[in-house]
C-alpha cells in the first residue's frame, strides 16, 4: 500500500505521473478515470472527482437503459462525486507510473450513492459493527487463459479459441508451467499492488487456474478483489494472451469464486468457535449459517447476477444446486471447513462473474437475519447432494431469482427498497437482450433442419 506521503514524494519526483482513481460498477468492473498524478495530489485528494451518474445505470455494452430512478434521460444524466477512500491507495505494478485508489459514491451534496456495490456492503459491515462483529473474508477466483489475445479473440467473435493447456489440469503442475509467465506475472503484479498471494493451481477446465490470496477483512477482500480481477485482464492482453472469468464458458467445469466468511468480535474473540458445540460450531455460528441457507433462494440475485450464472448450476459439476449445508462437503451450496478459530462457512454458489461487494453483502444481510430470528440450524447434509430428494434447488434461471429478489422482505429490509429496484431493473435489462438475442445455437438447429 501507498502512503501519502510517498506518493507525495513519488509523483514530485515523477515516479508517478498518473493515478487512477475508480470504483466498481453494477457488473464489477472498474470504472473511473486517470488523472495527472500533481492533480490528485493538489485536487483530486481532497475534492473528489465527477463521474457521470449513468455509471450505475448502463448495461454490460455500457449502453444507457430506461427504468432507474437514479439515472435517466428525464434526471439529465448528472454528476456522482468519486471520493478517493485513501487506505486503498497502491502503486500499479504492470502500469507504469501508476497509482490506483478506490472510491466511495456520493452526489452533490453529500449523500451516498445508495445503488453503488461498495455502499451496499459497508452498510451492512456497519450492521455487523453494531453488534461489535467484524467480518473476515477470502474469495476463490476461478479463469480460463486462451493463447489469443482479447482483440483476437472478439474479431473471431471468441469463435474456435484455443485454451491454454489440452485436457483437465486439476493440480497439474506441468500443464499448468505452461502458463507460468503469465501467471507469474500476475502473482507478482498483485503483491506488488498490495495483494498477499498464497497458492496458484490447476483446476479441471481446459487452461483453467485459480489464484488464492489471503483472507483480509471484507471490505479490504472486496478491493483487492476488484483490482485482481482488472490486473489479471491487463496483464493477460500484455501477454498477447485472454484469459475470462465468466460463469460458464463452454460445457466443461465453470469458473467458481468461492466466498470464505468468518466473524471475529471487535476485540479479535473468535465469536463462531466453540468446543462445546455441534461440530464445534457456537450457537452465534449456527444461527449465521442457518440465516444463509434460508435466505439462499431468495438473495440468489447477488450470488449469480447473469444469464450466464445460472448455467453453472448442473449436477456433478462441483457447483451446487442443492440449498443444503455440509462439513466439509463439495456437493452442497454452504460448506463449513475448518476448526477453532478458522472454522468459516464456504459459500460456493457464486461463479467467476459474480459483484464480490453484493454477494458479501447478501451473506451478510443473510447470516445476521438468521441471528435476529435466532434460526435452528438444521444437520449437516451428508452424502452427494446432488442426488437428495425433497430439498429446494437454487433458481434455475435469473428470471427465477429476480422473482425471489423481488418478493424478498429480508432484502428489503436489509438493502432497502431502492436499491431492491435498482437491482431488479438490472437484471430485467439483461434478461431482455437475452430474450431478443437470436444465438448460434438456434442457427445450427434450425437453419436447415427446422
Amino acid at each position: 500500500m501507498l502512503p501519502w506521503a510517498e506518493l507525495e514524494q513519488l509523483v514530485a519526483a515523477g515516479d508517478i505521473d498518473t493515478v487512477i482513481v475508480a470504483f466498481t460498477d453494477m457488473q464489477g468492473r472498474l470504472a473511473g478515470k486517470r488523472v495527472s498524478g500533481r492533480f490528485f495530489v493538489d485536487e483530486v485528494a481532497t475534492n473528489g472527482a465527477d463521474c457521470c451518474s449513468y455509471l450505475l445505470a448502463v448495461d454490460v455494452d455500457l449502453n444507457t437503459v430506461s427504468g432507474y430512478a437514479m439515472s435517466s434521460w428525464d434526471s439529465g444524466y448528472g454528476d456522482m462525486v468519486m471520493t478517493p477512500d485513501l487506505n486503498t491507495l497502491r502503486r500499479i505494478p504492470w502500469l507504469p507510473g501508476t497509482a490506483l485508489v478506490l472510491a466511495d459514491l456520493a452526489w452533490a451534496d453529500g449523500s451516498a450513492v445508495t445503488a453503488s456495490p461498495r455502499g451496499i456492503l459497508r452498510r451492512q459491515l456497519d450492521r455487523l459493527k453494531e453488534r461489535g462483529l467484524v467480518a473476515d473474508v477470502a474469495t476463490e477466483l476461478e479463469f480460463i487463459v486462451f493463447d489469443q489475445s482479447y482483440r483476437q479473440a472478439w474479431a473471431s467473435r471468441y469463435r474456435e479459441l484455443t485454451p491454454a493447456s489440452d485436457y483437465n489440469i486439476d493440480y497439474a503442475i506441468l500443464a499448468s508451467s505452461r502458463m507460468e509467465p503469465l501467471l507469474r506475472d500476475i502473482r507478482l503484479g498483485m503483491q506488488g499492488a498490495g495483494l498477499r498471494f498464497e497458492v496458484l493451481k490447476g483446476e479441471c477446465n481446459q487452461g483453467q487456474q485459480e489464484i488464492g490470496f489471503r483472507y483480509d477483512e471484507a471490505l479490504v477482500t472486496c478491493d483487492n478483489h476488484a483490482i485482481y480481477k482488472n490486473g489479471a485482464k491487463e496483464i493477460a492482453d500484455q501477454h498477447g494472451k485472454s484469459l475470462t472469468f465468466m460463469a460458464k464458458y463452454d460445457e466443461r467445469e465453470g469458473n467458481s469464486c468461492h466466498v470464505h466468511l468468518s466473524l471475529r468480535g471487535t476485540d479479535g474473540s473468535a465469536v463462531f468457535a466453540d468446543d462445546s458445540g455441534p461440530h464445534g460450531m457456537s450457537a452465534t455460528f449456527r444461527s449465521f449459517v442457518a440465516g444463509q441457507l434460508v435466505t439462499l433462494r431468495e438473495l440468489t440475485l447477488f450470488y449469480a447476477p447473469n444469464i450466464n450464472s445460472y448455467k453453472r448450476f448442473a449436477d456433478a459439476s462441483f457447483a451446487p444446486t442443492a440449498v443444503v449445508w455440509g462439513l466439509d462437503n463439495r456437493t452442497c451450496a454452504l460448506r463449513v471447513v475448518g476448526h477453532g478459530r478458522n472454522i468459516r462457512v464456504e459459500c460456493r454458489v457464486p461463479g467467476g462473474d459474480v459483484n464480490q461487494y453484493l454477494a458479501v453483502a447478501a451473506l451478510i444481510a443473510g447470516g445476521l437475519y438468521g441471528i435476529e430470528q435466532e434460526l435452528e440450524l438444521p444437520p449437516p447434509h451428508a452424502g452427494n447432494a446432488y442426488q437428495a430428494r425433497d430439498i429446494e434447488r437454487l433458481p434455475a434461471t435469473l428470471a427465477e431469482a429476480a422473482a425471489l429478489f423481488g418478493n424478498s422482505v429480508v432484502a428489503r429490509e436489509a438493502f432497502g427498497e431502492d436499491v431492491v429496484a435498482h437491482y431488479l431493473n438490472n437484471a430485467r435489462v439483461e434478461q431482455a437482450a437475452f430474450d431478443a438475442a437470436v444465438t448460434d445455437w438456434e442457427r445450427i438447429r434450425g437453419f436447415e433442419r427446422l
